[in-house]
């Protein structure tokens, strides 16, 4: 297998993943954290899901945006765990070149579908604080359905490009891939042709796609906060922004880490290599596992549901 891992070849019909590269020995400890995240994330999602289909004072934008966000969130931790865990328990480190272009288009699909679903909750969050008698006619279950449906349109069709790209690039110095997922510029790195078109396309959808969602989220929550400051008593404001609270949270959660490993595996040669792929995991695993655990805690209604469950 040694030969083949760097013999010349342009078509690779497998790729190796590495797990954790520098720390092998240690494969089986990692993966405890990185399974019991995952776990909790399965859990915490399904229980959103199953809470607000049995509940019918749920049904309302908010909380089928939160379905979106749970849907997506499990989607996108099994997508890249299952093969993590086949590494470090089983040393099974090969994956067919197709699987994991699949993968890769998955895992970059989904983290920009999370994004959109953040930027429509944010307008959800502006239509129901600063125009709330409109909110009923605005957000209706088919304008829900149609910005859901353009989410998904949005985020399949730029991420495309990082698959056809990849697919079309000679691979001819090696196929080990340092990283536990096909990552997209993992893969690309691999290639030996002039692989800038690629390395620019993911920058582009970075700061200019991603970042006109921060823009969007950033406008609708000054207007949120103006209409929460201008409310007359302590109590009223610090009830309306309760509600905003975890929403505020999961955009923490999910576009500080982001961003730092997104930027760190493109500029930070100094960094070890070990810590890019550990961060890359757990931007991938922690936002799944907290998203329920913010929404669950600071939604009175889900919350007080959950409760409603475990006394019955």
């Amino acid at each position: 297998m040694s030969d083949s891992n760097t013999t010349d070849f342009t078509n690779p019909s497998t790729f190796i993943l590495l797990g954790v590269p520098g720390l092998e020995v240690a494969h089986v400890w990692i993966s405890i954290p990185f399974c019991t995240m995952y776990a909790l994330a399965v859990l915490g999602n399904f229980t959103i899901l199953f809470i607000v289909k049995m509940e019918p004072s749920l049904h309302g934008p908010m909380y089928y945006f939160l379905c979106m966000l749970a849907v997506t969130d499990l989607v996108l931790s099994t997508s890249i765990l299952p093969k993590t865990l086949s590494i470090f328990w089983f040393n099974s480190r090969e994956i067919d070149f197709s699987a994991c272009l699949t993968q890769m288009y998955f895992i970059h699909s989904f983290l920009l579908m999370d994004s959109g679903i953040l930027v429509a909750m944010a307008l959800d969050r502006y239509v129901a604080i600063c125009h709330p008698l409109r909110h009923s006619t605005t957000l209706t279950n088919s304008v829900v359905a149609n910005i859901g449906l353009a989410v998904v349109l949005r985020s399949g069709m730029l991420v495309l490009p990082y698959v056809l790209l990849a697919r079309r690039w000679p691979y001819c110095r090696t196929n080990i891939i340092p990283h536990t997922h096909c990552e997209h510029m993992a893969v690309v790195k691999l290639a030996c042709d002039d692989t800038r078109v690629s390395s620019y396309y993911g920058l582009f959808v970075i700061f200019c796609v991603i970042s006109l969602d921060v823009f969007f989220i950033a406008m609708s929550y000054s207007q949120i906060l103006r209409a929460i400051f201008s409310l007359p008593t302590r109590d009223t404001r610090l009830k309306t922004f309760g509600t905003c609270g975890s929403h505020l949270c999961a955009i923490l959660v999910f576009y500080i880490p982001g961003l730092f490993s997104s930027l760190t595996y493109r500029f930070g040669q100094s960094v070890p290599l070990h810590f890019h792929v550990l961060m890359a995991n757990v931007y991938l695993l922690v936002p799944p596992m907290l998203n329920p655990i913010i929404y669950g805690v600071k939604t009175k209604q889900i919350w007080d549901r959950l409760l409603q469950l475990f006394t019955h």
